[in-house]
């Protein structure tokens, strides 16, 4: 049975050591990138938003962690996420490789441009 969690704080804690501080940074970076967003848990998994609204979720898996949605992007960024891109919507990072935490920024800037109608 799937696991409830009442924030994200429960949400990682919930995770293994070594996956906690991952997800830490992940939230962080996409705090930094998102100004004035909020957070929740939505479909099980931490969700960052804006005015109430999702921008981006990530999540923990046994081997990666993962990003969802998949923003749209000019070739130069889709080159960029192409090695991550593991379906049309999720983006994939495989533990024991350094995680990008600057495109995971990135990708949370274009959501949340994206959310607010832009580019």
């Amino acid at each position: 049975m799937a696991q409830h969690f009442s924030s994200v704080d429960d949400y990682i804690a919930s995770q293994p050591a070594d996956m906690q501080p991952i997800l830490q940074e992940i939230r962080t970076r996409a705090h930094a990138a998102v100004p004035g967003a909020g957070e929740m848990i939505s479909y099980g998994i931490p969700t960052i938003t804006l005015n109430g609204h999702y921008v981006v979720y990530f999540a923990a898996w046994k081997h990666h962690v993962s990003v969802y949605p998949v923003p749209r992007g000019d070739d130069a960024f889709k080159r960029e996420i192409a090695p991550y891109l593991a379906a049309k919507g999720t983006l994939k990072f495989p533990l024991g490789r350094p995680v990008p935490y600057e495109l995971i920024g990135q990708v949370s800037a274009r959501l949340a441009a994206e959310r607010r109608g832009g580019k």
